[in-house]
């Protein structure tokens, strides 16, 4: 049964599952809805983008340790971004990102996922607008959900969001539920927080 986590709870993915090597990391939201006039122009769509941001020593080393949409697969085949969801539709995950666990190379003691609104300033879009926001961590042998943090502050005006991190302790690798939203303009300003 999946452990439900509450912001800043920590939880051991690996201590009692023996031999979890590869996990999923599943991101969701959903717009809200909002009503329109008749003659009121469609909404934009809000384009969430879910990264993550492989550590050293909790830094970020270099462009290459950040997975996105523009790059999809670390170097190291460790961390692998299954796509970029334009719309955040649908029910499940919006975006997931894959981690071999013993694929991470030794130096690299943190893993952080967050997620931006794409343009976000020019579109006048913050994550106010979104709900059911949450960051879950899947077992890939089974599918079997090992924990879910589900985000549910207000977050008006903020425009991205470290949802969580995946980190090495003690040989164990666990999982901390962040939930902190920033008003950062896009990817790489959020990316500058862990240089």
């Amino acid at each position: 049964m999946a452990v439900s986590l509450q912001k800043g709870q920590k939880v051991s993915l690996t201590k009692d599952n023996a031999g979890l090597n590869k996990i999923i990391v599943g991101l969701g939201w959903n717009e809200v809805k909002k009503s329109r006039g008749f003659f009121a122009p469609k909404p934009q769509d809000i384009d969430c983008d879910a990264s993550a941001v492989l550590c050293i020593g909790g830094k970020v080393q270099n462009g290459a340790d950040v997975i996105f949409f523009n790059n999809l697969t670390h170097g190291s085949g460790a961390v692998k971004h299954m796509g970029d969801n334009l719309t955040g539709a649908g029910e499940g995950d919006d975006e997931q990102i894959m981690v071999e666990l013993g694929k991470v190379p030794a130096q690299y003691d943190k893993i952080i996922f967050v997620v931006n609104i794409y343009h976000a300033k020019e579109r006048h879009q913050h994550f106010g607008m979104i709900q059911n926001c949450f960051i879950r961590i899947v077992d890939a042998r089974n599918n079997n959900e090992l924990c879910r943090y589900n985000l549910s502050e207000n977050y008006d005006n903020m425009t991205a969001m470290i949802f969580g991190e995946v980190y090495r302790h003690n040989g164990e690798w666990k999982f901390n539920a962040i939930g902190q939203a920033t008003a950062d303009d896009g990817l790489p300003q959020l990316v500058a927080r862990f240089q």
